[in-house]
C-alpha cells in the first residue's frame, strides 16, 4: 500500500498495542480459574478409564458420606438430554448414562470444601463397567461394523460420507500430460493452550444461572444450557472471561460447564470445575488423523487439468464439529489454483478415542499438505521450478472455482513474487538441487515452497436461521468515552483491539477513549464467537456500521451549531469541525453533548451478516465465505542424514492479508501459525495405546520451545478486499496451512526423501 494511501488513517494501519496488553503483562488480567466468590465450591469429573464400555452401576453412597462433600451427581441427576454443537451430530451427554466411548468420558461429578476433597470423592464413586471392544483406528472400526460406536451415521461407523463432483475429471486426466495419484497421511494433534479449560456456575437465589467459562463462543454456549438444563434461556447468562487461547479447542460446550451449573443449583453454592492439563488432552476436540488419496492431472506447463481427492478421517467418539470437517478436507483446496475439474470424496469414522474437532483451521491443513507435496512430485518431474509452477496457475480474482465458490481479491501472486525474492529462492533451489551427493555424515541444506488459501469467516451460522451473525452497540458518553459492547470473545487474537481501534478510526478519536466490553449474553448483542477467522470481518463491519451511525447523529448536530452542511465536517484529533475553519472546531465530548441535545441518548447499533453464495447443492453451505486470505511460504532447513536430525534456519512466509489494520497484531498472528504448523510437521502427535493416551502432558507431548523456532521473516500483502472492514482479511489460520508440506518439501530438497506423512 502507497503512502499516501495510509496517510488516509489516523488508527488503521498503526503498530498499536492490544488495549489488554498492559493488564496481561503485569497479571492483572483475571482468567476463570482466577476466579474467587463467597462460599465457593470446588468440583471435580469422574471420567471412565475404558475406551468403550456399558455402564451397568453407579454407586456415589461412599462419596456422598465423605466430609466435605456438598452433592454427588450423575446422568441421572441432568435432563435424559444429548446435544452437540451441530445440530445433525446430537450425539453427546453431559455425564454417560449407559456407555462410555472413550477414556476420559465423564460419568459422575462432585461439588466439595476444596479440590482435594471432591478428588477424594471421585476415588470413592464405585463404577461398575461391561468392557467392550476398543476400535482405535479408521480400519479397525471398518473392519468392525458389528461392534457399533453410535447407532447412527451414513454406515457402521461411519459418521458421514461426503461425495461431489464437478466437471468431468476423467476427461480431465486424459487430457493430461502426468497424472500422479499418491497416499499421505496427517497426524492428529492437540491445540495445547497455555490456558486450561475451567467454568464457575453460580445459580442465583432467584433461579437464575450465571456461567463464567473460558470459551469461545459463548452465544451456543447459552443456546445449549438451555436445552440441557431445560431452563428458560432468559434466565442464563454466559460469560466468556479472558481466555489463555483457544485455537479452536473452546468452541463447544463441555461436560465440565454443565456439571458446575447443574452442581450450583444443587447446593446453592457458586462451583468452581478447572480441567487438568490431562483431562484437556482427551476433552480437546483437536487435529483430525486424515488419510488421504490424491489424484492430479498436470500439463507439461504445470496446468491442473483436473483433481479428484479422497479422504478419510479418524473422528473420535463424538460428531463435534466433524461433518464440517470433513466437507473442510475437500471444500477449500480449488481456492488457490486453477481446477477445471473436481471431484472429492469424503469419510469420517467413529473410534473410541477424544472427538476431533475445529482446531485451527480445522479440515483444511490436511488437504493443503497433500497438494502441495504432489505438486512438488508435479514440478520435478515435468522440470519446473515449483514456485513458478504455482505462480502460474494462481486462480484470478472476482472468479468462481468450479465448485462455486467466490474468490474476491488475491495477492497470492504478488505473495508468492515476494518470499521467492526475499528468500533468494531461485539459487538455493538451482544451486543445492544439483550438488553431488556428500559424505553420510554431511548435514544437508535444502529450501522449500508451498501455497495455501483459506476463508474469512464461515459464510454459514451453526444452525440455520436469517439473523445477523454478529451485532454492537456502540454508545457515546458525554465525558467523550465511546463503549462498545460485542458479543465476541478475544482468544489472544486480538478481538477486542480492533473493536477499539474502528470506531476509533471512524470518531477520529484515540483507541484508549474506546471501552470495550466483549461477550456477555446478557448485555452484548449475539456475536456467533471466535471460529473460522470470522471475527475481525464479522465484527469489525458490525462496529464500523454502528460507528457510522453515530457520527451521522453527531455530524447533524454540531453542524447545526457551526452553521455548515454535516457533509462538510470532519472527526479527527478529538474534534469535529470544518478544516479550514479548524479553530472554530468543537471537542468530541462537546459534539457528544449537542447530540444528545438534539437525538437524546447516543447508542447504536450496527450488525453485519455474509453475502448469500452457497452452492446450489448438498453441502454448498460449507466453504462460502465473503473472502479468501492466500500464503506463500518458503522454508531453509538442513538435515543430518546420518542422525535423521531436521535444523530449521528460516522461514518467509507472505500473507495476503487485505489490509494490515494493525500490522503489529497481523505479523504475530502469522508468526503464530508458523510455529504451530512446525510443531504438527515435526513432532506432535495425539497418539494413543488401548484408548489411553501416551504422552498427556506439557513435559511429554513436544512443541516448539524459542530453541526450535527459527527465524521468520514475514511479509504482508495488502489487496484492499472490498468485503472486509477498510480491506480487511483474515491472518489467524490460514498462514498455517503452508507450512508443514513447505518443511516436506525442503526436506525432500535436502536428502531425496520424500516424506508424506506428518510428524515427520
Amino acid at each position: 500500500m502507497s503512502t499516501d494511501r495510509k496517510s488516509e488513517f489516523s488508527v488503521i494501519g498503526r503498530p498499536l498495542p492490544k488495549i489488554d496488553a498492559w493488564a496481561k503483562v503485569v497479571g492483572e488480567t483475571k482468567y476463570t480459574d482466577d476466579l474467587v466468590l463467597p462460599r465457593m465450591a470446588y468440583g471435580k469429573l469422574l471420567r471412565s478409564p475404558h475406551g468403550h464400555a456399558l455402564i451397568k452401576r453407579i454407586d456415589t453412597t461412599r462419596a456422598r458420606e465423605l466430609p466435605g462433600v456438598y452433592a454427588v451427581i450423575t446422568g441421572a441427576d441432568l435432563p435424559r438430554v444429548k446435544f452437540g454443537i451441530l445440530p445433525v451430530s446430537q450425539d453427546e451427554e453431559a455425564l454417560c448414562t449407559e456407555k462410555v466411548r472413550m477414556v476420559g468420558d465423564a460419568v459422575a461429578a462432585v461439588a466439595a470444601v476444596d479440590e482435594e476433597t471432591a478428588e477424594r470423592a471421585c476415588r470413592l464413586i464405585d463404577v461398575e463397567y461391561e468392557i467392550l471392544p476398543a476400535l482405535m483406528s479408521i480400519e479397525a472400526s471398518l473392519a468392525h461394523p458389528e461392534i457399533r460406536i453410535h447407532e447412527y451415521g451414513d454406515g457402521p461407523n461411519v459418521h458421514k460420507n461426503v461425495a461431489l463432483q464437478f466437471g468431468d475429471v476423467e476427461a480431465a486426466f486424459a487430457k493430461a500430460d502426468l497424472v500422479r495419484e499418491d497416499v499421505f497421511f496427517y497426524e492428529g494433534s492437540t491445540h495445547l493452550p497455555m490456558e486450561q479449560h475451567a467454568a464457575v456456575a453460580h445459580a442465583g437465589p432467584d433461579g437464575k444461572l450465571t456461567l463464567w467459562s473460558s470459551t469461545q463462543t459463548p452465544h451456543y454456549v447459552h443456546r445449549l444450557l438451555a436445552k440441557i438444563l431445560a431452563m428458560p434461556a432468559a434466565h442464563i447468562r454466559v460469560v466468556a472471561a479472558s481466555v489463555g487461547g483457544g485455537f479452536g479447542g473452546k468452541i463447544e460446550p463441555f461436560a465440565h460447564e454443565i456439571a458446575a451449573c447443574r452442581l450450583s443449583q444443587l447446593t446453592g453454592r457458586p462451583v468452581k470445575i478447572a480441567c487438568t492439563r490431562e483431562e484437556v488432552f482427551y476433552i480437546h476436540r483437536g487435529r483430525h488423523p486424515v488419510l488421504m488419496w490424491l489424484k492430479t492431472g498436470f500439463t507439461r506447463w504445470g496446468d491442473i487439468t483436473g483433481s479428484h481427492i479422497k479422504t478419510w478421517l479418524d473422528g473420535g467418539a463424538y460428531g463435534s464439529y466433524g461433518v464440517a470437517s470433513t466437507f473442510y478436507t475437500g471444500i477449500i483446496n480449488p481456492v488457490t489454483y486453477k481446477m477445471p475439474a473436481y471431484k472429492f470424496e469424503g469419510a469420517r469414522i467413529f473410534t473410541n478415542k477424544p472427538p476431533c474437532g475445529p482446531k485451527r483451521g480445522h479440515g483444511t491443513p490436511q488437504p493443503r499438505f497433500a497438494l502441495e507435496c504432489q505438486i512438488d512430485k508435479a514440478a520435478e518431474q515435468l522440470g519446473l521450478d515449483p514456485a513458478a509452477m504455482r505462480r502460474r496457475i494462481v486462480t484470478e480474482p472476482f472468479t468462481k472455482t468450479a465448485n462455486h465458490l467466490t474468490v474476491t481479491t488475491t495477492g497470492l501472486a504478488e505473495c508468492i513474487d515476494r518470499v521467492v525474492e526475499a528468500s533468494g529462492w531461485r539459487d538455493k533451489w538451482r544451486g543445492w538441487r544439483s550438488r553431488t551427493t556428500a559424505s553420510p555424515s554431511e548435514k544437508r541444506r535444502g529450501v522449500g515452497f508451498a501455497c495455501s488459501a483459506y476463508m474469512t469467516g464461515a459464510g454459514t451460522a451453526i444452525y440455520w436461521n436469517s439473523m445477523p451473525h454478529s451485532g454492537v452497540v456502540l454508545r457515546a458518553d458525554r465525558s467523550g468515552v465511546v463503549t462498545i459492547q460485542c458479543g465476541a470473545t478475544d482468544i489472544g487474537q486480538g478481538s477486542d483491539s480492533i473493536l477499539a481501534y474502528l470506531p476509533a478510526e471512524v470518531l477520529g478519536i484515540d483507541p484508549k477513549d474506546v471501552h470495550v466490553h466483549p461477550a456477555d449474553t446478557s448485555l452484548t448483542p449475539v456475536d456467533l464467537g471466535s471460529y473460522s477467522s470470522r471475527v475481525t470481518l464479522m465484527c469489525g463491519m458490525a462496529a464500523i456500521q454502528a460507528a457510522e451511525r453515530l457520527k451521522n447523529a453527531m455530524a447533524k448536530a454540531v453542524a447545526n451549531k457551526l452553521e455548515v452542511g454535516p457533509g462538510e465536517l470532519v472527526f479527527r484529533d478529538r474534534k469535529v469541525g470544518v478544516p479550514d475553519e479548524w479553530d472554530k472546531a468543537v471537542t468530541f465530548a462537546q459534539a457528544v453533548e449537542l447530540g444528545e441535545a438534539m437525538h437524546g441518548v447516543l447508542a447504536f447499533p450496527g450488525s453485519y451478516a455474509p453475502p448469500k453464495r452457497a452452492g446450489k447443492y448438498k453441502g454448498g453451505t460449507i466453504g462460502p465465505s465473503p473472502c479468501y486470505s492466500f500464503t506463500a511460504c518458503v522454508v531453509e532447513l538442513t538435515v543430518d542424514e546420518e542422525t535423521g536430525e531436521i535444523e530449521l534456519h528460516d522461514v518467509w512466509i507472505a500473507h495476503d492479508i487485505g489490509r494490515a489494520l494493525n500490522p503489529l497484531l497481523v505479523e504475530g498472528q502469522t508468526e503464530g501459525s508458523v510455529y504451530m504448523g512446525i510443531g504438527e510437521a515435526l513432532m506432535e502427535g495425539q497418539v494413543f495405546r488401548k484408548g489411553v493416551h501416551k504422552q498427556p502432558s506439557m513435559l511429554d507431548y513436544k512443541s516448539p520451545t524459542t530453541l526450535e523456532t527459527p527465524e521468520i521473516h514475514t511479509v504482508l500483502v495488502e489487496t484492499d478486499d472490498p468485503e472486509g472492514p477498510f480491506g480487511a482479511k483474515e491472518a489467524g489460520q490460514g498462514p498455517l496451512l503452508p507450512v508443514p508440506p513447505a518443511i516436506a518439501n525442503a526436506i525432500y530438497h535436502a536428502v531425496g526423501v520424500r516424506c508424506d506423512e506428518v510428524p515427520i
